[in-house]
């Protein structure tokens, strides 16, 4: 910190308004400044790219997992800073900020609109792909993770300690836990153990003054980025995260009913005789099952519609299956059905990984990336049968995609609406994701896919949350609302807000008035300070 000490005085001298449009000497003298401004904190050039850098385009290429945003088109960073120390995020915010330059934060870079590395404004890529230190401790059941890490290597560093443990997060081990943990990242257990911001004890977060907060420090501040996400109001560092407990042997199932299979009658009954809603009376909170609907070409080479009931158990299969036999008989779940493992090897089995590779896979931290493009809704009302067919007809016009229906109750039910940002718990029967994929470049092929997916999304809208339709803030979507990064105003703000947020929405306002009251850290969905003529 001394480093950093001695340039403080100087940065108080400089504007730190929001940055005005600059032109490309603007941009050259800007740049050339807040290099020489971090070399002034004694930090090595190693962790910072130009573009003139021959690893420029491969740093920033390595975690972008929609190829929507890798080309020239996507506006790329005037420089790209990959701290090793908790010092280097601190000068990049003092920096950037003292030059009127924007950050952009990656931890991942599995944000579904590429916020976290594109702009359209200059900007300063920070990239924590670095900070990914997992610190364990299995006798209080508490691990400290640093942002950059990935689920997987969380899942990992559990494993080669002790088999029964886990924490309850995504299912895709390539996320980084940063920005996956402060959106309000929810996996197989949270009907069992809530959210992953449900279990979170303590955070590093970097302010816009460059102080380092934790959680006896940043007051409100804890609330908001438990579920409002972490961009708007700082540089997330490091998570200090309660572990929990889980069976040494655990089960996991897959169940597929085509819909001539009676696959329809299934998911109504489900949704009907036993709500979703109230899984946490008519189902124990050790079984989740996700619903899957999707289309998949036949051996015939045909498109049908299939649904895949996906699921996991804390316990042995046998004791599921008489359980299921009672409560969910629908689903003719058999012994046969039930694949017996350790928790850890779940985590393969839903990323759909042969569940007998080497669990040092996990430590993949890259997964190709892929042309997508992804919506949410939150459903509170049964989906009447009559509705179905035309869903899936919808859905069959969409091509290569799939929905996931991810059920709630049980401890979602359970935690206060106010407990932390995220607002979605009691009354909601389930989370959907659509989400569609596409090999073809071109802008042609973009807006046919995204355009069958709007219109899925539109066929659904009676049957979902209304005024607003409620979203899923790690499912982002450009759609819910966009404001400018420049000139934001209030109004498009509540847009997205109050979709993504609810109620919440101005409680995280005037948090972000209390800690970026110049709005330093925003996008184009970030939340704007709360406004004084209110």
């Amino acid at each position: 910190m001394s480093n950093l000490l001695l340039i403080i005085p100087l940065l108080l001298l400089l504007s730190t308004s929001a940055p005005p449009s600059l032109g490309l000497a603007h941009q050259s003298t800007s740049i050339s400044a807040f290099r020489q401004c971090l070399q002034n904190h004694n930090h090595s050039d190693a962790v910072l790219y130009l573009p003139t850098n021959s690893s420029f385009l491969p740093v920033l290429n390595a975690y972008i997992h929609n190829k929507r945003f890798i080309g020239p088109a996507t506006a790329k960073p005037l420089a790209i800073v990959t701290p090793t120390h908790e010092s280097h995020v601190q000068a990049t915010v003092l920096c950037a900020k003292a030059n009127n330059l924007q950050i952009r934060t990656r931890s991942g870079g599995h944000d579904y609109e590429g916020l976290s590395y594109r702009s359209p404004s200059p900007f300063i890529l920070l990239d924590l792909n670095n900070l990914r230190r997992i610190e364990l401790d299995v006798e209080t059941e508490t691990a400290w993770v640093e942002a950059g890490a990935t689920l997987g290597e969380l899942y990992y560093a559990i494993a080669n300690k002790t088999n029964t443990l886990a924490f309850p997060a995504g299912v895709c081990p390539s996320i980084g836990v940063g920005g996956h943990f402060a959106g309000g990242g929810y996996g197989n257990l949270l009907r069992k153990y809530g959210l992953s911001v449900d279990n979170v004890l303590d955070a590093r977060v970097v302010d816009a003054r460059g102080e380092i907060l934790n959680r006896s420090t940043m007051g409100d501040l804890f609330w908001a980025i438990r579920g409002g996400g972490g961009a708007s109001f700082g540089v997330i560092l490091s998570w200090k995260v309660k572990l929990v407990r889980v069976p040494e042997v655990v089960t996991a199932f897959q169940v597929d009913r085509w819909l001539d299979q009676g696959a329809s009658d299934i998911f109504y009954r489900l949704c009907h005789y036993y709500r979703w809603q109230q899984v946490s009376t008519n189902l124990s909170k050790d079984i989740f099952i996700r619903a899957m609907p999707q289309v998949v070409t036949t051996p015939e080479n045909k498109t049908k519609v299939m649904i895949s009931f996906v699921g996991e158990y804390l316990g042995r299969t046998k004791d599921l299956v008489s359980y299921l036999s009672r409560s969910f008989p629908e689903l003719g779940f058999r012994e046969v059905d039930g694949k017996e493992m350790s928790w850890v090897e779940t985590v393969l089995f839903w990323a759909m990984i042969p569940v007998n590779k080497p669990l040092e896979v996990l430590l993949n931290r890259k997964s190709e990336p892929s042309y997508f493009k992804s919506k949410s809704d939150y459903v509170t009302e049964i989906i009447p049968r009559e509705a179905l067919p035309g869903i899936w007809d919808a859905l069959l016009k969409v091509g290569p995609c799939f929905t996931q229906w991810n059920p709630y109750g049980g401890r979602m039910a359970e935690i206060d609406t106010d407990e932390a940002a995220y607002a979605h718990r009691a009354g909601y029967l389930f989370k959907v994701q659509y989400y569609v994929w596409w090999v073809e470049d071109g802008e042609e092929a973009e807006a046919r896919h995204v355009g069958a997916l709007d219109a899925l999304h539109e066929a659904v809208t009676p049957y979902v949350t209304k005024e607003p339709r409620e979203a899923y803030l790690n499912y982002r979507d450009l759609e819910n609302g966009v404001n400018s990064v420049e000139k934001p105003e209030w109004s498009k703000a509540k847009v997205y807000g109050e979709k993504y947020f609810k109620g919440h929405f101005e409680r995280l306002a005037k948090i972000k008035a209390e800690f970026d009251p110049e709005n330093f850290f925003r996008d184009q969905q970030s939340i704007p300070p709360f406004p004084h003529s209110h």
